[in-house]
Parts: structure tokens; sequence; C-alpha cells
């Protein structure tokens, strides 16, 4: 193996790749900027905002997977040069999106009443119920923001999702400023005006993002005169094979995330926090992973329509390469700085709420410990997963992310993860187990693929 094969696809795997991890760092942003300001509230109200956010994860989960199912689809058409195809793809996409981002609000309202069946501490289930009544709202517009996204990852014109992104993020800062603390005459909402900074800055995200592409001429013609309800039977079919197994596979490891979540909520208030800290810092860096993973789709998904798989793997490869060098930086800054990171979320002069404060930063420090060790698994499993949906294989995916997750990790963190075993850590461990297991599981699965397909062509 020459590495050299591998690294010189760098600077072109980056350039696709960091608009895309801008712009999903910007999701998680929204969440980051939230917890950060919530924090300096109070504990309980940092606990409030994660229970709500586990329930809106399941939903982003299920959205966003199944988006994903537009971007292999217009990334063929759009090698092979067909326009028709891909517009029919968007179109069909875009329905869809819609119809869920409806279908998913309404099942988050309903589910509500599952905090108090959850045995989560009752002062943040009062907190989380009205924050989610806002926030539930807000997966509409983001759900139809992620069909423009994929179909824009598609034609490779990943930037102006993230510009659309960055607008959102400025506009939910402020929001967020002016409502959960009542400055410049705002009322003060607390955690509601947090729900109310990320139903707006969605909405616009949404118009912008469609503004953006509106006015480019390689997307222009896909986004305008679109006949909505003109729909054809083999393309929503097509759709839906891809992305409800795509949706499937995002909701099992989201998941055993917000299981992870609620497994904290039976240890208390502060380890619930906790959690949610350290599952801020670690989204933010799986959204780098993520990113790689669209460009792996994209570019996987090209080289499939090309018919070109001895370059297809080789692509694939740098890709992998690249998302391990960037696991091992994140997962060295974890394990160094893992006491120093938390304390950006809570106020040590709050001398009210000191003793809380300190037991939350000390959870969360041994926490990214875990998360410093899995940043490797979770980023290969990740990559791997958006090559194997640009070569559109979904089905046994799936069934290896349950297994990974479900049969494995999950009854590894209900076991390690009561009081009288390790606590909050115990949690963790169990993510580590599953993501290791999917890691390993879907390389095989990618390395055998390829293979066959190379000795197919030959």
């Amino acid at each position: 193996m020459v590495l050299s094969n591998y690294t010189k696809e760098f600077k072109y795997n980056w350039k696709l790749s960091a608009p895309v991890m801008l712009g999903m760092l910007g999701h998680t942003f929204v969440q980051f900027v939230d917890n950060i300001m919530v924090g300096q509230i109070g504990t309980a109200e940092l606990a409030a905002v994660s229970l709500g956010n586990s329930f809106m994860f399941i939903a982003m989960s299920l959205g966003i997977g199944f988006s994903t199912a537009i971007t292999p689809l217009v990334a063929e058409a759009d090698a092979s040069k067909n326009f028709a195809r891909g517009k029919s793809a968007f179109k069909h996409g875009l329905f869809l999106c819609t119809v869920l981002g409806i279908a998913l609000f309404g099942i988050l309202l309903f589910a509500k009443p599952l905090m108090y069946l959850m045995k989560q501490p009752i002062e943040v289930v009062e907190l989380a119920i009205p924050y989610l009544n806002l926030v539930a709202a807000s997966i509409i517009p983001l759900i139809i923001f992620q069909a423009f996204k994929q179909f824009s990852d598609g034609l490779s014109m990943t930037r102006y999702p993230m510009y659309a992104t960055i607008l959102a993020n400025v506009i939910n800062v402020i929001l967020n400023y002016l409502l959960i603390f009542g400055k410049f005459g705002f009322p003060e909402m607390g955690i509601v005006g947090a729900a109310y900074g990320t139903l707006v800055s969605r909405l616009v995200m949404v118009a912008y993002i469609w503004w953006l592409l509106k006015g480019k001429e390689k997307s222009k013609a896909y986004v305008t005169n679109i006949k909505f309800f003109t729909l054809n039977k083999l393309m929503l079919k097509k759709l839906m094979n891809l992305g409800s197994p795509s949706a499937m596979q995002m909701f099992f490891e989201v998941a055993i995330f917000t299981a992870a979540i609620w497994l904290s909520g039976l240890l208390g208030k502060n380890p619930q926090a906790a959690n949610q800290i350290a599952l801020n810092l670690s989204s933010m860096t799986f959204m780098i992973a993520m990113g790689l993973s669209v460009t792996s789709m994209i570019r996987v998904g090209n080289q499939k329509g090309l018919k070109n798989y001895l370059e297809l793997r080789r692509i694939a490869f740098s890709i992998f390469l690249l998302g391990f060098i960037f696991a091992c930086i994140f997962g060295l800054l974890f394990f160094i700085f893992h006491k120093q990171l938390p304390k950006i979320y809570v106020d040590f002069n709050d001398l009210e709420n000191l003793a809380d404060n300190t037991e939350v930063v000390s959870i969360a420090s041994k926490l990214l410990i875990a998360a410093a060790f899995f940043q490797i698994s979770d980023s290969i499993q990740v990559v791997m997963l958006g090559a194997l949906r640009g070569l559109q294989d979904v089905k046994i995916p799936t069934i290896i992310t349950f297994i990974s997750y479900w049969v494995i990790g999950f009854p590894i963190s209900f076991f390690l993860g009561k009081e009288e075993m390790y606590g909050s850590f115990g949690i963790w461990m169990g993510l580590l187990a599953g993501l290791t297991t999917a890691a390993i599981l879907l390389y095989l699965r990618f390395n055998y693929l390829t293979k066959k397909l190379i000795s197919q062509s030959a």
C-alpha cells in the first residue's frame, strides 16, 4: 500500500467535507449555545433541556436519516448528466421530508406524557414539557431543510447549507440572549426562550437555503417550478426503500445515546446534566465525522455512477484515513482537557448551586475520558455508513447497527450504569462497546462488497 495514493485525496475530500462539517456543527452549536446559556440558570434547567432534546434527537434521527436517501440518487444522476432523474429525486425527497416532518411533530406532541412514566426527576419534567411544546414545532422546518441540504450535497454544492446554518446560528444566539435572560426589554422566559430561538432560526434557515439555491445556475432549475403533488410511484418507492433503512440506522445510534440520557435521569438531575455536557461536546466532534460521511456518500455515489469500482475503493479508504486522523486528535484533546471542558457549562460564581455544579463537572469530566476512547470507533462507523449508502447498500448495515447498539451496547449500559455499579461512566462504557462493534462490522461489510464489485467487473 502506497500511502500517497490515499493522502493525495485529502485536499479534495477536505474541500468537499469542510462546508458539510460546518453546517452539521451548526445544528450542534444551537444545542451548545442553549446548554451554556441555560446552564447559567441552574442544573435542573440544563437537565430539562437535555430531557426535552432527547425526544427531539429521536425525531431528528428519523428525519435526517431518511433525507440521506436523496444524496446518492442526486450524485449518481449528476455524474451521469441525467437532469430529469436528479430533479425527480429531489422533488420526491422534498415531498416525503415535508410529510415526515409534520408526522414527527405530531408524534412529539403525543409523546410528552411519557416523561412522567420514565421515572425522571419531577422538577426536570415540569420544566421540559413547555420547552418541548415549542421546540417540537421546529422539527418541520428542520426536516424540510434537510431535503434541500441533501440535494445540495448530491450536486457537490456543499457550501450553501453551511451558509444557511451559520445565519440560523447567529439568529439563535441573539434570540437566546434576549429571551432566556430578558435583555433589552424582552420578557425573561428561561428555557422557553431557548425554544423560541431554535424555532425562529430554523424557519429562517429553510427560507435562506431555498433563496441561495434559486440564485445559482447549477441548482436553479431543480428548485423552481416544482410540481409538488405530481408524484411518481417508482421514485417514491426508491426513496422510501433507501431512506427507511437509513433512518433506522441513524435511529438505532441516536436512540442509544438518548437511552443514556434517560438512564442518567434515573441516577438524578446532576448525572443527567453531566451526561448532557459530555454528549454535547462529543456530538460536536461527531459532526466532523458526519461531514466526512457525507463526502464518502457523494464520492462513492459518483464512482458507482461511473462504474469505476477500483477508484471507488481507493477514494473511500482515503476518507476513512482522514477520519481516523481527526478522531485521534479529538480523542487526545478530550483526554487532556477532560477536567477543563465541562466548566464552560456551569457558573461557579453561583454560590447557591455550587455543590450541584461541582458534582456535575466531576461526573462530566469522567465521561469525557470514555468519549475520548470512542472517537475512533464513532468516526469509522459513520464514515463506513456513508460509503455504504453511496453504494446504495442499506439493509444489511441497518441490521448491523441494530445488533451493535441494542443487542450489545444497550445491555452493557443498562447493567453497568446502575448506581451500585459504575453509574454514569458505566452507561458510557456501553456506548463505547456498541460503537466499536458497529465500526468493525461495517468495515467488514464495505470491504466484502467492494472486493466483490471489483472481481465482477474484472
